[in-house]
């Protein structure tokens, strides 16, 4: 729920402890929660103290197998790593040199800083920093190369903190990661503009969070799934057509939504096996093919067919170009309304419960936060 009094409490000054508690990563699939030392910002840099966090599906892919978190080169198993990166928080402390935040300001976490002086971080593709992962050459990504938000405190750099309107719920706030990794797919990777057909395929956190941006964007969206309740939470989001893949032949329909000739884009979020030979028979000539989920294992493409249509296709991960920023300033606005992806709330102290029902979906979960509302260690 919003805070009360959101307007109050700026340049307060926080009791910081020298301890914390903090989730960490063992072996794979085994976290504990052990005590660290509260980090100290550096210049350019604000402390946090986390106050919710959202599971993301990636979380459950760097705890099975480490990927795409690394550790100076290496995978993040027992090295007293700690994840979890779609959060919010207060700032409670500022590193030197710091004029945009104030303590008191609750924020949300952009989690890509990259190093700021390689050839992607000079032209703002720092999701793609040519020295990911090795933090003795500056880079920075909370819970994929250094520590996430699975504590109770945690440092950002400045250019990676977006405000948070006064009235917006913690829970709300977390989910401005999705939104803006949706974001950064469509508008920077995908160029798409308003008038634009976009199918997206599979209804979870991202593929939702996109029906909404694309809609806010002036696009016309298809969604496909296979769960008729998430397809109708697409509807609310501004899908203009739904289509349950296992009532209907998705490829086909698409063809007669758009008159013979296919989509412009289709942004696929489902992991499922014959998803990219799929899109590219939703595609018309020419058409984009945005992917950004994680199939369970190597698939299949009939390059030759992406040839033959001279289909553009790229992949995506995170939310660079400042894409967080430009998410928020449409939900401030109320331009989609992200609450509806929300759908389970836990304590931090009872991650373990929120990682299972992201895992097995439990009572349809498809996005759980937790909250730090209790002292974790």
């Amino acid at each position: 729920m919003p805070r009360e009094n959101d307007m109050m409490g700026h340049n307060q000054k926080f009791e910081i402890p020298k301890e914390m508690g903090a989730w960490v990563l063992n072996d794979p699939n085994n976290i504990t929660i052990k005590k660290k030392p509260v980090p100290e910002p550096k210049e350019g840099e604000c402390l946090l103290k986390i106050d919710a966090v959202a599971i993301c599906a990636t979380d459950l892919e760097i705890m099975s197998h480490g990927l795409p978190a690394m550790i100076n080169g290496e995978l993040p198993f027992n090295k007293d790593f700690t994840f979890g990166h779609e959060a919010m928080g207060t700032v409670v402390k500022l590193g030197e040199g710091v004029h945009e935040f104030k303590p008191g300001d609750r924020v949300c976490v952009e989690i890509h800083a990259g190093c700021g002086r390689c050839e992607m971080c000079r032209k703002g593709w720092y999701t793609s920093c040519l020295n990911y992962s090795y933090t003795d050459r500056g880079h920075k990504a909370n819970g994929f190369t250094t520590d996430g938000a699975f504590a109770e405190y945690m440092t950002n750099r400045t250019q990676t903190l977006v405000k948070v309107p006064d009235g917006m719920s913690d829970e709300e706030a977390t989910l401005c990661v999705t939104a803006g990794t949706s974001m950064y797919t469509l508008d920077v990777m995908g160029g798409l503009y308003a008038g634009q057909t976009i199918v997206i395929t599979g209804p979870g956190p991202i593929g939702l969070c996109a029906v909404g941006v694309a809609n806010a964007l002036g696009a016309e969206v298809i969604l496909t799934g296979t769960r008729d309740n998430r397809l109708e939470i697409g509807k609310k989001l501004g899908a203009a057509h739904v289509i349950n893949v296992r009532n209907e032949d998705a490829v086909k329909k698409v063809r007669e939504l758009t008159g013979g000739i296919g989509a412009h884009y289709v942004l696929e979020c489902s992991g499922a096996e014959n998803a990219i030979n799929d899109a590219a028979s939703m595609i018309r000539r020419g058409g984009k093919i945005g992917l950004a989920a994680f199939p369970s294992k190597p698939v299949t493409v009939d390059i030759a067919n992406l040839v033959r249509n001279n289909a553009y296709i790229f992949a995506t991960r995170g939310e660079g170009k400042s894409a967080c920023h430009r998410a928020m300033a449409l939900m401030e606005k109320k331009r989609f309304d992200a609450k509806l992806i929300h759908t389970h709330t836990f304590r931090m102290k009872e991650l373990e419960t929120g990682l299972k029902y992201t895992r097995e979906r439990i009572e349809d979960a498809i996005k759980v936060v937790v909250r730090n509302d209790k002292k974790l260690a």
